[in-house]
């Protein structure tokens, strides 16, 4: 397996996708945090201290998305097109689960900013809730989907 993050003498380095075509490109990634029922009745009835945690975790998840290639070393600065967040509760859990979309047109992919979105949305949870439960989890931060580039589209299953 050629490892395409590393040189002729093994040293890392950032791919040249100079050659690559344009196209347009969508990731979707997901993530779950569970938590204390408290918790998650704090969160939906917007009693928190620390004020509207899910509207600042989807804040947190832009942030995240646009600040990858500053986190992630081999991470190209990618001109985004579109960023969306999408938060579903889960009563069961209780908890909530985090979608990121990232799109752009572009010579790489943005898997890497919908992942760093999800995650970085979910710290915020925590650390917006920690008060009420440090035993929070976060999980199954995972790729959902993605269209377009050379290795074509992904659908989870």
């Amino acid at each position: 397996m050629n490892l395409t993050h590393l040189d002729e003498n093994g040293r890392p380095k950032m791919v040249d996708v100079s050659e690559k075509t344009a196209s347009t490109r969508v990731a979707i990634a997901s993530g779950e945090i569970s938590m204390s029922q408290d918790a998650f009745e704090a969160i939906v009835q917007q009693k928190t201290k620390k004020g509207p945690v899910l509207q600042t975790a989807v804040i947190a998840a832009i942030m995240g998305v646009k600040k990858t290639s500053e986190l992630i070393p081999m991470c190209h600065p990618l001109n985004l097109s579109g960023i969306n967040c999408d938060v579903e509760e889960l009563p069961a859990l209780p908890g909530f689960k985090l979608f990121v979309t990232a799109k752009l047109t572009g010579q790489t992919g943005v898997e890497m900013e919908a992942l760093t979105g999800v995650s970085i949305g979910l710290l915020t949870v925590y650390d917006m809730v920690k008060a009420i439960d440090k035993s929070m989890v976060i999980s199954k931060i995972q790729l959902e989907s993605k269209e377009g580039g050379k290795s074509g589209n992904y659908q989870r299953t």
